[in-house]
């Protein structure tokens, strides 16, 4: 290694004096034993080795928030925490953080890490420099996300007495290494008091108002850069894609055959961006109750809140607007509308706390929600919707939702788990789940055979032997969309296969063509 002295003073650098008996890459200061310094290429900038390097823990080398998940985690699994939350609260920050961590269990080992800072941070150890993870989170979960990591010498961290945040950490670290005594890798507002103190600072996906907080206060050794939570994160959570199920509020217009009024159009139009907007806002909220289980699976750890991209207060706040726009958007639809919309709400929520967790009631109750969206899909348009069209929406949408649980499985199957996470489901009940999901198919295909040979629908449609053609086509897709999940070919959500399959779209042109020539007066 090349002496420093040629880019630097040869008898202090930075309040660090040159040992005068050491060797041309030794440096001492005060107390400090002998330390090496190495440069970074650039004429003046060097990096002490010598000095601890504190590295903070929540949206630094993790990209979430621990409290923050580890609430979430608490009202997933009792939501009527909720109200004990501000009682905890009262008492600090400190003991709201303890009386979470004694209830709570995080699945560290799943936690999205940020690889390049802990790579970074394992040669920084390798080379002999002390490092100590520093976090206001509790030292519960702290405790284990370091020995998880096996890279941290020591840990600082919040006991339920003391907050270990923005002032008060810095004045623990002063306290423990000496002002200036020691290099600081955080990420937020709150660590700028820290920052000040450090002799060197390291940023880790700042804002640019920390950055140039952080530049007035402090010396920048590095930064790291990190995606922004960017509205491409958010609509993602908002699941665009599924807003094909909404479709289904269309259906009473068109099973009565009025699709070309306006205004009936108009309402289920608007019916139709509420009812997207509310179900966006129910995803949001279910996956953050899911977190531990979708890091788990194979797909799903790359959602915005399992992967990091997006932090579940700006997925909150995405959430929310999404509701209120949508019972706004609903109350021009109809009145009626809103309260089946505010139905639908109610149903999802005790499903993402509750009815989820159930075996066969979680299947019942999302055959159920779609159902839900016919009926308010006819109160948008003023009209009730028959008792052959809920007969079959039941049936099919059961069967879909087995063909879901039954594709989780096979995952789970296929890890070599016995179980679901967070599902009441075991391996030894796929044949079971199979069975029932095409009895329940083949059920929506009898429903649709016999209200096809009802007097109604030869009053609607001049060609009834036309429109029977859509009962094997139905069949075949129903058949083939059970073939694939046998094979462990299907996607564990049926809409998204069915709108990326080829032959599946296919069979829904093939379908609808069938009905509209049906439908002809020639």
């Amino acid at each position: 290694m090349s002496s420093p002295s040629s880019a630097l003073p040869s008898a202090e650098v930075d309040g660090l004096s040159r040992a005068p008996h050491a060797e041309a890459d030794v440096w001492q200061g005060p107390g400090l034993s002998p330390t090496r310094i190495t440069r970074d290429g650039r004429v003046g900038q060097v990096a002490y080795l010598g000095l601890p390097l504190v590295v903070d823990l929540d949206g630094t080398l993790l990209r979430c928030d621990v409290l923050q998940e580890s609430t979430l985690r608490l009202l997933g699994d009792s939501p009527w925490a909720a109200f004990r939350l501000p009682l905890w609260l009262a008492r600090g920050k400190a003991r709201l953080k303890r009386e979470i961590a004694q209830r709570v269990d995080l699945d560290i080992a799943t936690l999205p890490v940020d690889a390049k800072v802990l790579e970074w941070i394992r040669q920084c150890r390798a080379e002999g420099r002390k490092v100590i993870l520093c976090s206001a989170s509790d030292a519960k979960f702290v405790n284990q996300i370091a020995e998880r990591l096996g890279v941290f010498d020591e840990v600082i961290a919040s006991d339920g007495v003391t907050n270990v945040s923005s002032h008060r950490k810095a004045a623990l670290l002063v306290e423990r290494f000496g002002a200036k005594g020691f290099d600081y890798v955080g990420n937020s507002h709150d660590d700028v008091p820290v920052w000040a103190q450090a002799r060197r600072a390291i940023l880790v996906a700042v804002v640019p108002s920390v950055r140039r907080t952080a530049m007035r206060v402090a010396s920048i050794e590095r930064e790291f850069d990190r995606p922004a939570a960017s509205v491409k994160a958010s609509l993602a959570a908002m699941r665009l894609h599924q807003w094909a199920k909404n479709l289904l509020v269309f259906l009473p217009l068109l099973g009565s055959h009025r699709i070309t009024e306006i205004a009936l159009l108009s309402s289920s139009i608007l019916a139709f961006l509420a009812f997207g907007l509310c179900a966006s806002s129910v995803y949001i909220v279910n996956d953050l109750m899911d977190l531990q289980s979708d890091r788990r699976h194979s797909r799903k750890r790359m959602r915005p809140f399992a992967s990091g991209a997006l932090s579940p207060l700006t997925g909150l706040a995405v959430g929310s607007a999404s509701l209120i726009a949508a019972f706004w958007l609903g109350w021009y639809a109809s009145p009626a509308f809103d309260a089946w919309l505010a139905v639908y709400l109610a149903v999802t929520l005790l499903y993402t706390f509750l009815l989820k967790r159930k075996i066969l009631v979680d299947a019942l109750a999302l055959a159920a929600l779609y159902t839900l969206r016919i009926l308010a899909g006819g109160a948008a348009a003023g009209m009730w919707p028959g008792f052959w069209l809920l007969a079959f929406s039941i049936f099919f949408f059961l069967s879909l939702a087995f063909v879901k649980r039954y594709s989780e499985l096979k995952v789970v199957l296929n890890e070599g788990r016995d179980r679901t996470h967070g599902r009441d489901y075991l391996i030894t009940d796929l044949p079971l789940i199979e069975m029932l999901g095409i009895v329940s198919g083949f059920s929506a295909v009898v429903v649709m055979a016999l209200y096809l040979n009802g007097d109604s629908v030869a009053r609607m449609y001049p060609h009834q032997n036309i429109v029977w053609l859509t009962v094997p086509i139905l069949l075949y897709w129903v058949t083939r969309m059970w073939v694939k999940a046998h094979r462990g070919e299907m996607h564990d959500d049926p809409v998204v296969f069915a709108v990326s399959d080829r032959l599946s779209l296919l069979s829904i042109g093939a379908f609808v063509g069938v009905m509209l020539v049906a439908a002809m007066p020639w």
